[in-house]
């Protein structure tokens, strides 16, 4: 949270990391110049590089910044941002490698219930599995009389020659309408020799910390849905935008439920297609104005983003949540990659 002179706060969720670094690089300064204040954070860090964790640290503080940029206008950030329309769509994506099929299909049928058409799965290590549960998401979002569009996402979980047999054996069964992070997220040349071999689109970014390293991917035609991590901030998502937008393709943030100012900056560019939204709460302590109904998101009148903090309720209760946890979609695999054989499918147990 950065406060103005004048007691106007701004509000920015994300990675905390080098904030004390950056800090000095906007302390003092006027806070509607954002994009000069953004280029001033990374030039703090110039020699080290803003790579990394430190990039979440920019990002917040950007949204920060942008946030105290609308409210000092006295308009929403979506408005400031020149969108006409404050409706963002959105698919579902349940982070779901935890839940059992019942509970997937409960889940979906939820989120088709607030109008969504289209759903992302987690996967990549058990084939049978996947196109199974592909089709639960299917099926559980068909309600809506449309034939639901189904995505997969990898996690960064295989070497090329292993997406280009596991895509093509579920697109015998399934049509996919893309498949999410199948390599490293640097493998520009791997990527674009995927995206040759199968019929899905190939969707990554969302990893990209900076501008430059897409640059590898737009040069050799290897990204198809151009994805941009939400806790990153406004400034990268809108710099990412317009230069997928140069080359005619659309963009994607990723994770924007409890960051909803790229959100914002999504209704505002002309290349968005479709943010991906995890859950219907914000989290404890912090309220968000906006809607998650007809498959999006409707953002509100508020000044700035529309976050709120509690923080008496937040100190009270005395929550810390840790996201560093010894499996998911946060931790790579051990070996991924580097199976011949696909895992068997397991009794998963959530503690």
């Amino acid at each position: 949270m950065l406060e103005t002179d004048e007691g106007i706060e701004g509000v920015g969720i994300g990675s905390h990391q080098d904030i004390d670094r950056l800090f000095p690089a906007i302390e003092g300064e006027d806070p509607r110049a954002v994009t000069a204040l953004y280029d001033r954070m990374l030039a703090r860090v110039f020699k080290a590089g803003h790579s990394g964790a430190t990039f979440g640290g920019i990002g917040t503080l950007d949204a920060a910044l942008w946030d105290l940029k609308a409210k000092l206008a006295g308009e929403p950030l979506w408005r400031l941002l020149g969108a006409r329309d404050r409706f963002v769509s959105g698919y579902a994506s349940g982070l779901d490698i935890a839940l059992d099929d019942d509970q997937l299909a409960t889940w979906y049928r939820a989120m088709g219930d607030r109008g969504f058409t289209s759903g992302k799965l987690k996967g990549g290590r058990d084939l049978d599995g996947d196109i199974r549960r592909l089709g639960i998401v299917a099926d559980a979002l068909s309600g809506n009389r449309v034939t639901p569009a189904v995505m997969l996402d990898a996690n960064e979980s295989w070497n090329l020659k292993q997406a280009v047999r596991y895509v093509t054996a579920i697109e015998r069964y399934r049509d996919l309408t893309w498949i999410e992070e199948p390599l490293r997220r640097w493998d520009a040349a791997g990527h674009a020799r995927l995206g040759t071999a199968i019929r899905a689109a190939v969707a990554t970014g969302e990893n990209l910390t900076g501008l430059e390293q897409f640059a590898p991917l737009f040069d050799r035609g290897a990204v198809d849905i151009v994805q941009v991590g939400c806790v990153w901030g406004v400034t990268h998502f809108l710099r990412v935008a317009y230069a997928a937008h140069s080359r005619d393709l659309p963009i994607s943030p990723v994770g924007l439920t409890a960051n909803p100012a790229v959100a914002h900056a999504a209704a505002a560019v002309p290349n968005h297609l479709s943010a991906e939204v995890q859950d219907l709460g914000s989290p404890f302590g912090v309220s968000v104005e906006q809607e998650f109904i007809d498959g999006g998101v409707v953002l509100g009148d508020l000044p700035g983003n529309g976050i709120t903090i509690d923080e008496d309720a937040i100190i009270t209760n005395q929550l810390m949540v840790n996201g560093a946890v010894s499996e998911g979609p946060h931790v790579r695999s051990p070996r991924a990659g580097l199976h011949l054989v696909a895992d068997a499918p397991t009794d998963m147990v959530v503690r």
